[in-house]
């Protein structure tokens, strides 16, 4: 049954999350591990973007900094944080891919505590709280998450301790300011959190007191306000300077190699906050419908004893709203399967409970209120059960893809061969070759040499970027011909072998071709 169990007083809300919580979280990533080596029978990850990762934390670990191709610094890694601690992995003993994953476990069973507990912060009882967490601990995406070596879950354990942080310190702010450092923290792991950040500051703004139906504003302390900026400013002056030095840039090399450039238009893309909500209802198509309920409850609740601020509902509205004013297209800055926003969805789950909680009132011990919430935990079960078969098969596409074309090649080409790719994670990682990356993301000048060669010469991008790599002068030339179509009519290019990808539905094509080059006289 729907037992709301929502303390008055809200005495509960800084009770200790259930001890089933963490187990059940792991053994839910269990699940899926279990399937990748039922079904790949063995390690690996579900993206080529993991093994971009371990690339650069592997350079880190050696003393070569933020490097991909030892000796060139690039700021390529949008989590500086993730990268550091991956890092660390290599000095352990063992398969680092085992470690990973068991980084990513630990920060996902974490995340899950964390929601419990923001949960109950936002005037949740106990039995609304727990069908949170296990929504959250079952959500297909974020068990993903969690074992394909991604930054996901740590961004989605900061976030939601500053979320939580941040409206306890709105609720009495006398308290010592952190959660603006744990926000600023939190972006280290994914850029978004810089938005989420200015979103908590905001929402620390927003105060307000009722006098009968009428609601005024009241001016905050700002002394505690101003505190938290500056420890937010020093968790962020390292490395962004470190960004800006390395790279010329604060933003990483990703943000251009994406498709994102600046503000596109002044008004949200609506086709790209619809593909956002897709994410969103596929993940959890019953809490991503009562959202907005939730949304309106924070709004009712300003001035009440149980305000508890808007800092959740911006940052599942502020997030889309922001990058559709950044986007090309309706489906570009989502990142694969739309990743950028799992870290949203415990936010979403929590706001959908919100919105449930008057339901669950009136249906408490009533055999709909249990039918209600067996159906939503059995959408959830089937749609994370679905995910563990994805899952397997999204791991198998990239060991049948890159992993497998970096093993081809590393009997076939001289160490010292320079490879022009376009999917560097796994190719890089496996091999001691340096590359040269068409896609922008290790050498983020090919773009701006590609976009001088259009301009002066008025050539397509596919012809300019085929120019450019023979400006470059690779060994070889690594890339998925659906991306470069123009290689197969040009001569100078000459493909020597094709891989194809059985059943592909993660990578960028599938097939993979190995090119020589005119001027490179090794077959």
């Amino acid at each position: 049954m729907l037992h709301p169990d929502l303390s008055p007083d809200m005495r509960e809300t800084s009770s200790s999350s259930p001890r089933w919580l963490v187990p059940a979280a792991v053994a839910a990533c269990l699940v899926y591990l279990g399937a990748e080596l039922f079904l790949v029978g063995g390690l690996g990850f579900p993206l080529d973007d993991s093994w971009i990762h371990l690339q650069f934390a592997r350079n880190l670990a050696a003393g070569r900094g933020l490097s991909y191709n030892p000796g060139e610094l690039v700021t390529g890694s949008t989590a500086p944080l993730w990268t550091a601690l991956l890092s660390l992995l290599f000095l352990l003993p063992g398969n680092v891919l085992a470690w990973t994953k068991l980084l990513g476990i630990a920060f996902h069973a974490a995340g899950v505590s964390a929601a419990w507990r923001l949960a109950r912060e936002l005037g949740l009882g106990r039995g609304l709280a727990g069908m949170a967490a296990v929504l959250t601990l079952t959500t297909s995406w974020l068990v993903w998450s969690a074992v394909s070596g991604m930054e996901v879950p740590l961004f989605v354990f900061l976030s939601l301790w500053g979320i939580l942080l941040h409206i306890r310190e709105r609720r009495r702010p006398d308290g010592p300011p952190l959660s603006m450092a744990v926000l600023a923290v939190a972006s280290l792991a994914r850029p978004e959190g810089l938005l989420l950040l200015v979103l908590a500051l905001l929402d620390r703004l927003l105060v307000f007191d009722r006098d009968g139906e009428e609601i005024l504003w009241r001016r905050p302390p700002l002394r505690p306000i101003l505190v938290g900026i500056v420890f937010a400013a020093l968790a962020l002056i390292g490395p962004l300077l470190a960004y800006r030095w390395a790279g010329g840039s604060f933003l990483p090399t990703t943000y251009g190699a994406k498709g994102a450039a600046g503000l596109r238009q002044m008004l949200p893309n609506l086709a790209y906050v619809h593909t956002v909500i897709g994410v969103f209802f596929r993940a959890q198509p019953f809490l991503a419908l009562l959202t907005g309920a939730g949304v309106v409850a924070l709004i009712a609740r300003l001035g009440t004893p149980k305000d508890r601020g808007l800092l959740p509902a911006l940052w599942v509205l502020g997030l889309p709203l922001a990058y559709s004013l950044l986007a090309p297209g309706p489906t570009k800055l989502m990142g694969n399967f739309g990743r950028y926003y799992f870290p949203l969805l415990p936010v979403v789950i929590l706001l959908g409970m919100l919105g449930l909680e008057p339901a669950a009132r009136a249906l408490r011990r009533r055999p709909l209120g249990a039918l209600l919430a067996a159906l939503i935990l059995a959408t959830a079960l089937w749609s994370f059960a679905q995910g563990a078969v994805r899952y397997a098969r999204n791991v198998a596409n990239v060991e049948d893809g890159d992993v497998k074309i970096a093993r081809w090649l590393a009997g076939r080409v001289p160490p010292d061969a320079v490879l022009a790719v376009n999917d560097i994670g796994a190719i890089k990682f496996l091999l001691p070759n340096p590359v040269l990356d068409l896609a922008g993301i290790a050498n983020p000048e090919i773009r701006d040499e590609v976009a001088r060669i259009m301009a002066e010469t008025g050539m397509s991008w596919q012809e300019a970027m085929a120019e450019e790599i023979i400006r470059r002068r690779p060994d070889y030339v690594v890339v998925f011909p659906k991306w470069l179509q123009a290689l197969d009519s040009d001569p100078r290019f000459r493909a020597i072998y094709r891989l194809k990808i059985p059943d592909n539905i993660t990578l960028g094509g599938d097939e993979i071709a190995v090119y020589a080059v005119s001027y490179n006289p090794a077959p």
